[in-house]
């Protein structure tokens, strides 16, 4: 089964993004067709500092990489290397109604919250169409919140295959319901917007510090904490399996430790877990020309594709 999944190089990385995508993306490479770009157009559609744009491109590359992307297994490149999407994106306007448009609750939502509303963040969900559509991807990964947007893809696709015939694979959506929203330092849903992550390649004193900011109930040394609406806990929970996770529960319940030797308890889960990526990731940045190599051997096999869709799309719709 062919999957196709994008990342946009929004800036650092967080632990919520690796237990909300990351962790999926790698189990779905040992067992389907997996297609993964970093979405650097669509960054281009509000929200994004441009001036760090193509550092964060890269530095997105090296992280996946890190992390445990394996472009042995996947598809791995740049948007904007594959140049095919945009013609794609531009045939599909024409197919796109601008009332499924003005329906989509993403461009309200940012648009509230101050992002100019731009043509570029209006039609991102055609673009987002094409990245699926040129590929013939049949899962796409998302959360609950882009679940519209697939359904605009659907939509657009079933439209064009009307007219054309069989053309474009209709995609469906893969959600992972046993993903856990990861909370924030604050209690809120781990964000950039918020404010509220704990990077996941933070410096050790760094992520300490971080650590310690989580907010917890005020309950003195001595007497049994509450587990189960503890932010460090849900987070410290990530980590562990059942077994562990009862272990930590009871040294709630001891009254033996405070919240404090809790926020050192889960910086080191955290640094142990992402030790080998550590790893992995300083020689990548030592060694930037062999990550290139890799998204420009993932870009050949990506255009190869696009370009052999891309003429059945021409001669469908009349383009010489």
């Amino acid at each position: 089964m062919r999957v196709l999944s994008g990342i946009q190089p929004s800036g650092k990385l967080h632990i919520g993004n690796y237990f909300g995508a990351i962790a999926q993306m790698l189990k779905l490479q040992e067992e389907n067709e997996l297609f993964a770009f970093i979405a650097n157009y669509h960054a281009l559609s509000g929200g994004a500092d441009l001036a760090q744009l193509k550092n964060n491109t890269f530095e997105v590359a090296v992280d996946f990489l890190s992390l445990g992307i394996d472009p042995q297994k996947t598809c791995f490149w740049v948007q904007s290397h594959v140049k095919e999407v945009l013609e794609l994106y531009w045939i599909l306007s024409r197919y796109t109604p601008v009332g499924l448009l003005e329906r989509a609750h993403s461009y309200k939502d940012k648009t509230a919250k101050g992002i100019s509303p731009s043509h570029a963040l209006f039609s991102y969900p055609v673009l987002m169409a094409a990245d699926i559509l040129l590929f013939d991807a049949q899962k796409v990964p998302v959360g609950k919140d882009q679940i519209q947007h697939l359904e605009m893809t659907r939509d657009i696709a079933i439209k064009f295959n009307n007219e054309h015939g069989e053309i474009f694979t209709i995609p469906e959506a893969y959600v992972e319901e046993s993903v856990a929203t990861v909370p924030g330092i604050d209690g809120a849903k781990m964000s950039k917007s918020y404010g509220n992550t704990i990077e996941i390649f933070m410096e050790e004193k760094a992520l300490q510090k971080r650590c310690n900011k989580i907010v917890t109930d005020s309950t003195p040394m001595g007497e049994a904490l509450d587990h189960e609406n503890c932010n460090v806990f849900a987070i410290c929970s990530l980590f562990l399996d059942e077994e562990q996770k009862c272990e930590l529960a009871q040294r709630y319940r001891s009254g033996k430790e405070g919240y404090g030797h809790f926020k050192k308890y889960l910086k080191s889960l955290i640094w142990e877990h992402f030790e080998e990526a550590r790893q992995k990731r300083a020689q990548y940045m030592e060694n930037p020309d062999t990550v290139y190599e890799i998204l420009e051997e993932g870009a050949a096999k990506a255009r190869k594709i696009a370009s052999a869709k891309m003429e059945i799309v021409r001669e469908a719709v009349g383009i010489i």
